[in-house]
């Protein structure tokens, strides 16, 4: 169907765009889940974390920066998710620190 003229976006999103997306969607998945494989290792769960900080900013932006979407239940359920995901790692990083004392203490 035609774009809607009383969109003040019409065109938003194209083929590549949208395959863009589900690409990187795709990418920060398979980190996410290779964390979870491997919690122990710092690097990965930093950048686990990252994952989820990007998700959360470019929701918000999309939202409240260039008004392109709504806050509507398709954008408020990965809002949520990145919002307690983050939480939840940030929480779980204290725990990572104190095991790692913990093992070099056991090999002093």
């Amino acid at each position: 169907s035609p774009p809607s003229t009383l969109s003040p976006f019409p065109c938003a999103v194209n083929g590549l765009q949208a395959r863009t997306f589900g690409v990187w969607t795709l990418l920060s998945s398979v980190i996410r889940c290779l964390c979870a494989i491997d919690i122990r290792n710092r690097t990965l769960y930093y950048i686990t974390l990252f994952t989820f900080c990007l998700a959360l900013a470019h929701f918000l932006s999309e939202v409240f920066i260039y008004r392109t979407a709504a806050l509507t239940i398709g954008v408020m359920a990965p809002l949520m998710v990145a919002s307690f995901s983050m939480l939840g790692m940030l929480i779980g990083l204290q725990y990572l620190e104190v095991e790692e004392l913990s093992q070099k203490k056991k090999k002093n």
